[in-house]
């Protein structure tokens, strides 16, 4: 049997495009940027060209672009430069970010370096604003707010200018971790009222190990990596050219398929929650599903039975790729804290599916028919 990749908020494929954008950097193209004669000057270009790209489809500067390795360092430096060079003293997050956040932020509070707060979560799994803005109005110290844009997994979305004109109303520094976004949804930086983002080139058939950092023209950061002059002396370290030209390409190639995609991979979320409500009696969804939602990121709980204690397993067996919270937790057994922020009920199993442009309804019917089957 086939593979059948559900799994594709972990990670997604590298599509031939963007491979075939970058094949020149990995073999005769191997200059380094910062040498003098043409072989560094041809990959300088090559970096500079992908950082116009990106910033041109994000519409930023290109002055606010910076490559990193991926998104946990864009969240570690945007998180402890506000700390270090901006003054904020109180971060704001909630229960639910991605562990680059919240164990970021729990190290800073370990070493006494914050204060830390957790947003109130409403039912749904969204965040309580009003209780974000009691947060802000009440700290005596700058604050930094740090809430992802789309979570990983649940799928649910923020609403970015809300949290950012509140954050501009008390003089508050908003980053938002968009790992999940960037390469998925249309992101407009001159008109979004945020200080920090951060994405990852495997999140939409890029390469892994790639990711930006964009950081507000406004916002005066030193360095977190030393060592060089590279990235405008943002970030030291000779640059990842062929992953740098395979996000800049990647990234394009969401962008121009947007609407197509988006349809297509929409269309199979809601096919799957439709099929599975009406065949698997009992099963519930995570998250504000049909709501404000993320068309990528299903989060399906099943009720709990002998069977279905070993569902992600059972699905392995059967060559199905699926988590059981995210990917980056998955294989510890202590179940998803996303999850047991919205949903602790005991007595249910959560999966995510999540999908990608490659793949289709008749996956979703196979998956289906399997889990009638182990539920």
């Amino acid at each position: 049997m086939k593979r059948i990749y559900f799994d594709n908020a972990a990670t997604t494929s590298l599509s031939a495009e963007v491979l075939e954008q970058m094949m020149p950097y990995l073999t005769e193209k191997f200059g380094n940027p910062s040498s003098i004669y043409s072989y560094g000057r041809e990959t300088r270009l090559a970096v500079e060209n992908a950082r116009k790209s990106v910033a041109k489809i994000l519409n930023a500067h290109p002055a606010e672009i910076f490559f990193t390795s991926g998104g946990t360092e864009s969240d570690n430096t945007a998180i402890l430069t506000a700390i270090r060079d901006l003054g904020c003293r109180h971060i704001i997050t909630s229960p639910i970010e991605h562990h680059a956040v919240t164990h970021t932020v729990e190290f800073l509070d370990n070493e006494d370096l914050v204060k830390r707060s957790y947003v109130k979560l409403l039912p749904n799994g969204h965040i309580n604003l009003e209780h974000l803005e009691e947060l802000l109005a009440n700290s005596e110290e700058r604050v930094l707010v740090s809430l992802m844009h789309a979570n990983n997994e649940i799928g649910n979305l923020l609403d970015m200018d809300a949290v950012g004109s509140l954050c501009k109303l008390y003089n508050a520094i908003f980053h938002s971790d968009t790992v999940q976004t960037v390469g998925h949804i249309p992101i407009d930086l001159r008109n979004t009222p945020v200080h920090f983002i951060t994405g990852a080139g495997h999140k939409f058939h890029g390469p892994k190990g790639v990711g930006i950092l964009y950081i507000n023209e406004n916002v005066k950061i030193r360095p977190y990596i030393h060592g060089g002059a590279q990235e405008r002396n943002m970030r030291a370290g000779t640059e990842n050219i062929y992953g740098i030209v395979g996000f800049a390409k990647a990234l394009e190639v969401a962008t121009e398929n947007y609407e197509a995609d988006s349809a297509h991979i929409g269309t199979l979320k809601y096919y799957m929650h439709d099929e599975l409500k009406k065949h698997i009696p009992g099963v519930g969804f995570n998250g504000d599903v049909l709501g404000r939602s993320l068309y990528t990121v299903l989060s399906v709980s099943f009720p709990k039975t002998e069977k279905s204690e070993m569902i992600l397993f059972n699905l392995d067996i059967n060559n199905i790729c699926a988590s059981g919270g995210s990917a980056c937790t998955s294989g510890a057994e202590q179940g998803s804290h996303v999850i047991r922020a919205i949903n602790n009920n005991p007595n249910q199993v959560t999966v995510r599916f999540s999908f990608s442009k490659y793949n289709n309804k008749a996956e979703v019917d196979q998956v289906v028919k399997l889990l009638k089957t182990l539920v």
